[in-house]
């Protein structure tokens, strides 16, 4: 039998500080948008933190949509096959392995 392996992301440790890092990366981005002159098209991009703001807002509505999505483009379990033939084919590989 194969031992499981041991990926770099499924360390919980490593996930944090990763997210350290891109907190640090988003923190040091918004404090340049104060310091760093822009040369805008639209006046709404004059506004402190703008692109930060309009990125997020616009990844809350793709997950808004995606969510919408998956109601209408969701299928049962057994959609290509009766969960129980599923789960036995699933046990002949298992022991013909």
């Amino acid at each position: 039998m194969k031992e499981p392996q041991n990926y770099m992301l499924d360390n919980p440790v490593v996930i944090k500080r990763i997210l350290l890092v891109f907190y640090i990366i988003c923190g040091v981005l918004v404090a340049l948008d104060f310091i760093l002159h822009r040369h805008t098209e639209h006046p709404w991009e004059t506004l402190p933190a703008f692109y930060p703001i309009y990125g997020f807002i616009g990844c809350v509505v793709l997950v808004l949509i995606a969510k919408w999505m998956r109601i209408v483009v969701m299928r049962d379990e057994e959609y290509y096959e009766p969960l129980d033939e599923a789960q036995e084919k699933g046990r002949e590989e298992h022991v013909g392995e």
